[in-house]
């Protein structure tokens, strides 16, 4: 296979309302040395078919976040990874500015900001903007990486060295990874980097839910190492 400066891998299951929206933008990049992979759990709606136009497709029927990023991984030709949600859309320089980035080979994994997709509300809008810039930015600084899984771009050879997501963890794989990349190199943070990501499992769950999940979650990843395993499809 042709090797490529950065794969995009998106896993997804029943994502036909957003997954052409996301690939779409894709296809709209100024940066364009780039494949697509989409790792599909067993969708029973149109997400494949869409998928099949913008990007390879690989089905698992074995479903799991971790599963799907790292089965992904494996079949990327791309010097760097960048992970994303099937309901995320990138911004149009997004690809042009995590090249920039890994330019310096210090860098072993990057992130930038991620903003409500759909208009919402200003508590929500600044909710977002708080977790994803200054939370992010400060556990970089104080060394405890919390980058999150719709805008994550790492080294591929960095991934490898630290063997990917783990396939146990359903909830805060995302973390659990950057804290182990945090050990082989530089994690950098874009203000350019940004991506948009809906908001449907506020608008399902509610502000407050959404907060009690992830505060309690939060507390069970970094006191017991045992982050919650039931995250329901939100569709």
């Amino acid at each position: 296979m042709k090797r490529v400066r950065i794969s995009v891998i998106i896993p997804a299951i029943n994502e036909q309302k957003y997954i052409r929206h996301s690939l779409e933008n894709l296809e709209r990049q100024t940066f364009k040395d780039f494949e697509v992979i989409v790792v599909d759990g067993g969708s029973t709606d149109g997400t494949q078919a869409i998928a099949r136009r913008y990007a390879r497709v690989i089905v698992e029927k074995k479903r799991g976040i971790s599963l799907a990023r790292n089965i992904g991984a494996k079949a990327a030709n791309g010097e760097i990874l960048l992970f994303m949600d099937a309901d995320t859309k990138p911004s149009r320089k997004l690809l042009q500015t995590y090249d920039r980035v890994f330019r310096d080979r210090r860098v072993v994994a990057a992130t930038g900001p991620i903003l409500p997709l759909e208009k919402t509300s200003r508590r929500v809008g600044a909710g977002y903007r708080f977790v994803s810039i200054v939370f992010v930015k400060a556990s970089i600084k104080a060394g405890r990486p919390s980058i999150v899984g719709s805008n994550f771009a790492v080294r591929k050879s960095a991934f490898d060295r630290a063997h990917g997501f783990d396939e146990r963890l359903m909830t805060y794989e995302d973390w659990d990874l950057s804290t182990r990349l945090k050990r082989l190199g530089r994690i950098a943070y874009s203000n350019d980097a940004v991506v948009h990501t809906s908001i449907r499992r506020i608008n399902a769950w509610g502000i407050s839910g959404y907060f009690v999940y992830h505060t309690l979650n939060i507390f069970r990843y970094h006191l017991f190492r045992r982050p919650q395993t039931d995250y329901k499809q939100i569709r």
